[in-house]
């Protein structure tokens, strides 16, 4: 039998894609199924690997064996799971948890493509006429493998080769044509706009730090113009060929919409720029009480069959918002997640929430990996970044899912329930205080964490049906027992106890976490107005001590911001009834002074409410709102609806909270603020184990755990207050600690503060304090 020219004697390739990706792409048929999950995590899956190959450690078998193929300028590359040169047989091996016969048939079809795919180019390499393919299927929880294996022709698995190679090389022509149209219009790029002196500052050193593949932390104030002096020179980097993707990552959805308004602006229409908005899947599901399978939901029958069709609709459109996704979905019949998630493939500028990228099994950082993508993110308002990652890594197990999973769970697992939750309250009870943190998780739990987490595993494959709190607990568990077992001083174990027995695996240090998401990243600019001081950043998030640091001066003068500290009033919580009436006395002299919209900012909800019931009492005239707790975006949209320009009311907010940061409110629509907090977190036995633990690691404790967090709040709400070069404001600090040294070195050098005397006292020179 003839066969087909070896790697040598073929010109080179002008595309590349791994085996599993073109595979992806070619052979995934029929219906969207999620039934056989959860599926292994990767970890399991390489330990998983690594037993197997261990099993096969003769001199005949190898290991991860490096392919290759051409076909008509299409270069295909992978690394085949192993091959015994004695047998002729080519293993791929697949993890799985559950019962292996309920696998669906197109997951099975895409295993025997890639084995088939890998089969055809080891014929090639080594000139075989015939060859055996396996595919191994290896269960994470029994060990044990289930082997599949057929013959094959070598010429039969060179056309089936070349059948792939061929639809996949139509797609990947028009993807190299579009990366080279969009390289060349990036190139000739201008920014629509002038670029104020810090604005370009800002660029210049975002783009260095993409073009050199470092890591830069940027503090920019209000008014620099982050979002489009963070952009404008990463798009430019993408045409330079410096990178091959951005992502823009926010912590709120105001940030998304920012991210969009700008890239509309920087990107002409002709251009044809991928914009993907990725958004959570509760947020766009159109049937939430269906499971994610071909019999249930009808967006997932035959999801696979319609894809492709609404793939091209899609990305011919440039910009895919939820909006556009959830339009193109309808019309094409199929999931608008799933698609999404598809897109994410073939988008140049992805926008999504923080935990797409850093989150324990987040989407777009492991999409990057596989695809061995050069990627350049961009962390919006990164100063959120710290508080978002330390929960991403921490986990609880409560009493009451606990005690609601046992009363839904199927016969077959509520022994195992009943087990773990005996074990559960018997660890709780022997406990002495209402909260206690303890030097690691007891073992006995983890031990029967681990044979519940068996015993329900063994059921993964129907983990869709299991009611939802049965559902809960199985998830709880797995993360629980994941962080666990990671578990060091980056992280404390604490119960609380006996009101709602919580036990809580409560990250402290995200850094050891997010470390390796750095080192596998080429760029990460983290921005924000407050990143002070450096060193607080680079310890929490495990950035390397490489990276850049970049303090962009304010674009505002002193003159336009008056910024009063109001020492005689204490809103500490034991004068918080003393410093109402002073503080409300103080906020309607302003306003009468200046009438106009203002925001004021206090700790709490009740707090508010007294201060409002004040207000009401001396100034009826005044009309003010109050922020309330789980406001829906109807009712924050309406809140900021009052601010209107020719407006003159007071509104009243939580700092830290929802207006605390993330809204735009220029010229007449607010024009001050009062901030009555230094905006410390609350004092508890939590926070105080956190500075514990934080002076522990970094002799920073008070530092880390309340002043500099509560600053960042602060300094977010004052600069609410002027958002233009024409804005002109002013900011009340209220509270004595605002004088101290340290506390004033944190505030930004730009501002200039003066002392107001308490009621009585005529200032003096001395009442300016910078």
């Amino acid at each position: 039998m003839s066969t087909a020219p070896s790697i040598a004697n073929t010109a080179s390739a002008s595309m590349s894609v791994a085996v599993r990706v073109l595979c992806q792409f070619t052979a995934k048929r029929g219906d969207l199924d999620l039934r056989f999950t959860p599926a292994p995590s990767a970890r399991e899956g390489v330990a998983g690997h690594i037993m197997v190959a261990s099993r096969r450690s003769s001199r005949d078998y190898q290991a991860e064996m490096p392919l290759e193929g051409i076909h008509d300028g299409l270069h295909v590359r992978g690394r085949a799971d192993g091959y015994d040169s004695k047998t002729r047989r080519l293993d791929e091996c697949k993890t799985y948890r559950g019962d292996l016969a309920r696998m669906p048939d197109n997951h099975r079809a895409l295993h025997w493509a890639q084995a088939k795919m890998y089969g055809a180019m080891l014929c090639r390499k080594q000139q075989l006429r015939e060859l055996r393919v396996a595919l191994v299927y290896f269960d994470v929880d029994t060990e044990d493998e289930t082997v599949v294996a057929e013959d094959f022709r070598a010429d039969e698995l060179e056309a089936f080769f070349e059948e792939h190679c061929a639809s996949y090389g139509v797609w990947a022509r028009s993807e190299l044509a579009h990366r080279q149209a969009r390289d060349r219009a990036l190139l000739a790029l201008s920014f629509p706009y002038d670029f104020y002196p810090t604005q370009r500052q800002l660029a210049e050193t975002v783009y260095r730090a993409a073009a050199m593949n470092e890591h830069l932390l940027a503090q920019a104030p209000t008014g620099v113009g982050k979002t489009m002096g963070t952009l404008f020179p990463m798009l430019k980097a993408i045409g330079a060929r410096k990178i091959d993707r951005i992502f823009y990552l926010t912590a709120k959805t105001t940030g998304r919409q920012l991210a969009l308004d700008a890239l509309q602006a920087l990107a002409p229409p002709d251009l044809k720029l991928r914009v993907l908005e990725i958004t959570a899947r509760e947020k766009v599901c159109r049937y939430p009480d269906s499971a994610c399978h071909g019999d249930s939901c009808p967006l997932a029958k035959k999801f696979y069959d319609r894809l492709p069709a609404a793939r091209t609709t899609a990305l011919q459109l440039g910009t895919m918002t939820q909006k556009v996704i959830g339009s193109v979905a309808i019309e094409h019949g199929v999931c608008p997640y799933f698609l999404s998630q598809e897109l994410a493939r073939w988008s140049d500028v992805i926008i999504g929430d923080y935990n797409y990228y850093f989150d324990q099994s987040a989407f777009l950082y492991g999409l990057a990996q596989e695809q061995g993508w050069r990627v350049g993110v961009l962390v919006d308002e990164a100063h959120n970044l710290i508080e978002r990652a330390r929960r991403m890594y921490s986990a609880s197990i409560d009493a009451e899912t606990l005690q609601r999973a046992k009363k839904e769970a199927p016969t077959s697992l509520v022994r195992a329930i009943g087990r773990l939750g005996t074990e559960f309250h018997r660890i709780a009870n022997a406990q002495q205080t209402p909260y206690q943190v303890y030097e690691n998780p007891p073992k006995s739990f983890l031990k029967a964490l681990d044979t519940y987490l068996s015993q329900q595993s063994a059921l993964a494959d129907q983990a869709a049906l299991f009611p939802e709190h049965v559902q809960k607990l199985f998830f709880d568990a797995l993360g629980f027992y994941g962080l666990a077992e990671e578990f060091a001083e980056h992280s404390l174990f604490d119960i609380t106890h006996p009101e709602h027995a919580t036990f809580t695996l409560r990250n402290i240090v995200p850094g050891p976490f997010l470390k390796l998401r750095f080192a596998n990243t080429s760029c990460v600019v983290l921005f924000s107005a407050t990143l002070t001081p450096r060193q607080f950043y680079l310890d929490l998030l495990g950035l390397p001590d490489t990276t850049r640091w970049l303090d962009v001066e304010s674009p505002f003068t002193p003159d336009q911001l008056d910024v009063q500290l109001v020492p005689h009033i204490s809103t500490r919580y034991q004068h918080r009834s003393d410093s109402i009436a002073p503080m409300v006395e103080l906020i309607v002299r302003q306003f009468e002074r200046r009438p106009g919209n203002y925001l004021v900012f206090a700790s709490s909800f009740d707090y508010l409410a007294r201060i409002a019931e004040e207000l009401d009492r001396v100034a009826p005239h005044i009309p003010n709102r109050l922020q309330s707790r789980n406001m829906s975006e109807a009712e924050r949209k309406q809140f900021l609806d009052g601010f209107a320009p020719e407006g003159r009311s007071l509104a009243l907010a939580v700092l830290g909270g929802a207006f605390g940061e993330g809204i735009d409110l220029p010229g007449e629509r607010m024009i001050g603020a009062f901030i009555a907090t230094l905006g410390l977190p609350q004092l508890n036995e939590v926070s105080e184990q956190m500075r514990q633990r934080l002076d522990e690691l970094f002799d920073a404790g008070y530092a880390y755990t309340y002043l500099y967090p509560g600053l960042q709040k602060v300094i977010q709400a004052a600069g609410r207050v002027i958002r233009t070069r024409h804005d002109r404001g002013v900011v009340y600090l209220i509270d004595d600690r605002f004088g101290q040294r340290e506390v004033r070195k944190l505030l930004p050098k730009w501002w200039r503060l003066q002392k107001l005397p308490a009621p009585g006292r005529k200032a003096t020179s001395s009442d300016r304090t910078s």
